[in-house]
């Protein structure tokens, strides 16, 4: 389908250079597999109710569109459901905002139950204000759970009644796979093995660190939202110690407030991380705007700035030699910050000592009495060798351990 992208700035949108801005959205409609044939910033003195730009400018870009023959107009920013169905009238064309954009991303790229769920939850929350009958009749040329959808897929019914019924039906799937998911992750809190989180903004490299570090084939690609679904894996430490390393979505700027709270469960393993490592493109001009862009989508979902966590200033490769070393000099003097380059492997070896480093626990020794009939718990301990010595009493064992809070935490959760 070809597409015009239209980024909409006004004089006091914030730090985001516009250019930047709108070759973020012309990235994200070309991971839909959209032809872009146009894309254009567009001023804004001040934004109207009835259809965000001024009669003039609407005349104008109807105009553009009408030479450019698209079918499809991407506003790169958020349209009221009356601004979106004005646009749609005076362009005779169908126009996606940028939360409706992201959402039909997602949509294509969830494999997971989970990640459909939430995915078509958020769909539906976003598109309960915005039923227009004029879409369902639509060619329906991709996956998806908006009007780009595929034959067979769910159409967002015209009757509310219908629609929140929908809802509910996926909101108790999504709580029965919820509750999947922490039986799942007790039993993780069983093994001790820490979890160190990948977090970023989206094509920051983190799924081709994450293949760099656990040989795993993750698909890692030039393109946004590469990575949708949660992956884990189990990868060795320097220090011999083993961790779990979790791949998660990239955050963006902007990131629909449907999708925060769908996404929430399965940004649960960012929660629940011992160490975060928020990997950065040191090389994108943008860099410091995207890491704050993360940092409060993080204070969103409830990661406090005491998290610990180490900024991995990922793609050092793509920078000139001056900015390389500015930015390792940085690194030195910084014991949170790491310069490396995934897909080369320079830096990744200091980044692995530095997770080993920030890993290590204080030992401490206790004393712990187990009755005769509690063979589980004493065979944890003895399976990981935390057993220094032990005494037989009256009604079981006395055992003198060595271990780490963790290894303690977890041993009372059994």
């Amino acid at each position: 389908m070809r597409a015009l992208v239209l980024h909409p700035v006004r004089s006091k949108d914030g730090p985001r250079s516009p250019q930047e801005a709108l070759d973020e959205a012309v990235s994200l409609a070309r991971a839909l597999e959209l032809d872009v044939v146009g894309a254009d910033v567009v001023p804004l003195s001040k934004a109207r109710a009835g259809m965000l730009f001024g009669k003039g400018k609407v005349e104008e870009l109807g105009q553009r569109i009408g030479e450019l023959e698209v079918g499809l107009v991407i506003v790169d920013g958020a349209l009221s459901p009356v601004q979106q169905r004005n646009l749609e009238k005076a362009w005779k064309v169908k126009i996606l905002d940028r939360t409706g954009l992201i959402l039909e991303i997602f949509g294509d790229r969830a494999q997971t139950r989970e990640g459909v769920l939430q995915v078509e939850l958020a769909h539906l929350s976003y598109q309960k204000s915005r039923l227009v009958r004029s879409w369902t009749h639509l060619e329906r040329q991709r996956g998806g759970f908006g009007f780009l959808g595929g034959p067979g897929e769910t159409q967002i019914e015209a009757d509310r009644r219908a629609l929140d019924e929908r809802i509910q039906r996926i909101k108790e799937q999504l709580r029965k796979v919820v509750r999947t998911r922490g039986e799942h992750r007790r039993a993780r809190q069983r093994v001790p093995y820490p979890v160190v989180a990948l977090v970023g903004y989206t094509n920051a490299g983190k799924s081709t660190l994450f293949n760099r570090l656990t040989g795993s084939g993750v698909l890692a690609k030039d393109m946004l939202f590469a990575t949708l679904d949660p992956t884990m894996r189990a990868i060795a430490l320097p220090n011999g110690k083993r961790a779990i390393l979790s791949d998660t979505v990239g955050f963006i700027s902007d990131l629909p407030t449907q999708l925060v709270a769908a996404f929430r469960a399965t940004l649960e393993e960012v929660l629940e991380a011992d160490l975060i490592l928020h990997v950065r493109d040191i090389a994108h001009p943008e860099t410091e705007v995207q890491a704050e862009s993360v940092r409060a989508t993080l204070a969103d979902l409830g990661v406090g700035p005491e998290a610990p966590t180490i900024e991995v200033w990922n793609k050092v490769d793509l920078l000139d030699p001056e900015s390389a070393e500015t930015a390792r000099a940085v690194a030195l003097r910084s014991p949170e910050v790491r310069v490396i380059s995934a897909l080369t492997g320079a830096g990744v070896e200091s980044l692995m000592a530095a997770v080993a480093d920030a890993l290590a626990e204080p030992m401490r020794d206790d004393t712990v009495h187990l009755p005769f009939d509690d063979g589980r718990r004493r065979a944890w301990l003895f399976d990981r060798k935390l057993v220094r010595a032990e005494h037989p009493t009256e009604d079981g064992y006395d055992l003198d351990v060595r271990w780490t809070e963790r290894d303690r935490s977890r041993w009372l959760a059994l």
